[in-house]
């Protein structure tokens, strides 16, 4: 790879990594990888025994990392775990997983209760009202409360009889009752905000259980993939 490659590289994965960190060390990482590039490029420019490059290049890799990029957004697509070329799985809310705030991570394992315990699910952040997707196909088989005492805040359970999987949506007003066929990615209920039960910095999520069929809790990233999609229509300038 070439040195302006080279920085170029280092500058998306950078932008990428801060984007969906909502920012957090953005600054020093962005410190550390420019300088590791640059003490690259200036050993390939000695190397060819023609430092007086070194500054030319520098150049050259920063006005190419500085176009203007066309906008893209984050898509997610499922796992195919059937094998007929269709996906089996859908975010439930189609926004990014929760990172972290006032009362820790959304991702899976995250410690709760002090370490106590691991998070068994990934939360999904949301807006208040949205629509939640079905995350699988298959049948509602229970609608309950996330929490014992609390009847404001409701989980939807879906099962799929032929691939064996499970999945809870948590945090949801339901729009469906127990018995409903459901299709993937059609709405179940809306989210219910999270601001009265974790006040002072909860992020509005939705907390997706997958259960596989051994009966173990998965990671759902390891069924749904993010990826970064052009916006469709854009207007070039």
């Amino acid at each position: 790879m070439t040195a302006p490659a080279r920085l170029r590289s280092w500058l998306t994965r950078i932008a990428t990594h801060a984007y969906r960190h909502d920012g957090r060390w953005a600054g020093g990482l962005a410190a550390m990888a420019v300088a590791g590039a640059l003490t690259g490029m200036l050993v390939d420019a000695a190397a060819e025994g023609r430092p007086q490059r070194f500054t030319a290049r520098v150049v050259e890799a920063v006005q190419a990392a500085s176009k203007p990029q066309p906008p893209r957004v984050l898509r997610w697509v499922g796992k195919d775990v059937d094998g007929d070329g269709a996906p089996d799985f859908v975010n439930p809310t189609g926004q990014a997983q929760r990172t972290s705030d006032a009362y820790g991570y959304g991702v899976f394992g995250a410690p709760r209760d002090g370490g106590t315990r691991p998070h068994l699910g990934v939360d999904f952040k949301a807006t208040a009202g949205q629509p939640v997707k079905a995350p699988i196909s298959g049948f509602v088989t229970k609608i309950g409360f996330a929490y014992a005492g609390d009847t404001t805040l409701k989980f939807v359970e879906v099962t799929n009889p032929a691939l064996h999987y499970k999945a809870r949506v948590f945090y949801v007003d339901p729009k469906v009752e127990v018995g409903d066929a459901v299709h993937l990615g059609q709405p179940v209920g809306t989210s219910h905000t999270l601001q009265d039960k974790y006040p002072n910095g909860m992020t509005d999520h939705v907390h997706l259980e997958i259960t596989n069929p051994d009966g173990r809790k998965i990671d759902a990233a390891r069924v749904l993939t993010a990826y970064w999609a052009p916006v469709r229509n854009h207007a070039k300038g």
